[in-house]
């Protein structure tokens, strides 16, 4: 996959993930409406230190791992079945009405201490959430495969647009919250759910039919 590629799949895949409500979606309106929009990006840069972390341990142990083709064929077989179902869940959900930001505006789930700084709380959080190492045993691996193929630069790319997805999306709804505005409507909100939905059944076919042929 061309770097370039890696960048904007990254961006949109993490996108994907970024607006599915959760833990982190939770504590960021919670933090952002008690510290205000600067609590949105100190979370994610909590969120990004741990994801370094994690590639750093991965790369430097798993690389020779890796590069075996029926390891990393089976790795993005794995991943795109997932995304497969992570993109089905996600638009029937949307569809059904079951997924809103109002819902996560009410919601009090107790995540977060009242004292925890927000970058702690970025990393403590996106490590208690099972749905994180789910996602980078499956579909996280399979980007860190695909992007070492093209060296530092293909795994800065992948990086680079994972992170700026979440950057993104957090920092609008910190902006949202602290300005005490509604700038996305829920119906929009449905919608937007649903493309992303689609977008990650295309890229687990990608994965399936493509970097995963060879177990075919």
């Amino acid at each position: 996959m061309p770097v370039s590629a890696l960048f904007v799949t990254a961006f949109l895949v993490g996108l994907s993930g970024a607006m599915m409500p959760g833990p982190l979606l939770t504590v960021t309106i919670a933090e952002s409406a008690r510290r205000g929009f600067i609590a949105g990006p100190l979370i994610i840069l909590g969120h990004a230190v741990l994801e370094l972390a994690l590639i750093l341990a991965l790369i430097t142990g798993l690389s020779v791992f890796l590069s075996n083709t029926t390891v990393s064929s089976t790795i993005a077989l794995l991943g795109g079945m997932f995304l497969l179902y992570l993109g089905f869940t996600m638009s029937r959900e949307a569809v059904r009405g079951n997924v809103s930001l109002g819902d996560i505006n009410q919601n009090e789930d107790g995540t977060t201490k009242k004292g925890l700084h927000p970058v702690v709380a970025g990393a403590v959080i996106s490590l208690a959430n099972p749905f994180w190492s789910i996602w980078w045993a499956t579909i996280g691996l399979t980007y860190l495969t695909i992007s070492l193929e093209s060296g530092r630069i293909g795994l800065a790319s992948f990086f680079s647009g994972h992170i700026l997805a979440d950057l993104a999306w957090y920092t609008l709804v910190a902006a949202v919250v602290a300005g005490g505005r509604k700038f996305i409507s829920p119906r929009v909100y449905k919608y937007v759910i649903v493309v992303c939905g689609i977008f990650l059944l295309v890229l687990g076919l990608y994965f399936i039919f493509g970097t995963g042929i060879n177990l075919l």
